[in-house]
């Protein structure tokens, strides 16, 4: 018996959620268009890049540009909701619909991520003996996305989300 190809298997890159701010695409509030959200430079001149560093929301379509400075983040946790951004609070550019619920990302890294993790018919996660990241992206995805019975339809709500930004 051949072992099973590397691309059946998916090991958990330890990624959290926190991992995937840094860049996020969302709709334009103003003509709904792809915006992106990201780190703005501090006025401070400090060079904080975590959770609660400055952030801009731009759009290249119509110029729209916001700033976001050291306010409340409301992290998406309901996956039967559409999400928005956690700054801005603008739904998220990257999400999909299925009968169980809501497929989204912040931004093509973290859907890739998402897409790996449902394809594989292997994966491996933490060891239980493992004391460094347990919450991990992959971790915190609902138990219905989990299933391989529902493996197809999640792979068909990432599909359209990509299809979607073609069309864009």
């Amino acid at each position: 018996m051949s072992p099973m190809p590397t691309h059946h298997r998916f090991r958990d890159p330890r990624r959290t959620k926190y991992d995937f701010l840094a860049s996020v695409l969302v709709w334009c509030p103003g003509c709904e268009g792809i915006a992106h959200v990201g780190t703005a430079p501090d006025p401070s001149g400090v060079s904080d890049r975590g959770l609660f560093a400055p952030r801009r929301l731009v759009c290249r379509g119509c110029g729209m540009a916001k700033e976001w400075s050291r306010g409340g983040v409301a992290l998406a946790r309901d996956w039967r909701a559409p999400a928005v951004d956690p700054y801005f609070g603008v739904p998220l550019r990257l999400q999909g619909e299925t009968r169980h619920g809501w497929v989204w990302a912040y931004n093509l890294e973290h859907l890739d991520l998402i897409r790996r993790f449902v394809r594989a018919p292997l994966r491996e996660g933490t060891p239980w003996h493992d004391h460094g990241r347990r919450m991990t992206v992959v971790a915190r995805l609902p138990a219905w996305m989990q299933h391989a019975k529902n493996r197809d339809e999640v792979t068909r709500a990432i599909a359209r989300i990509h299809a979607s930004l073609l069309r864009a």
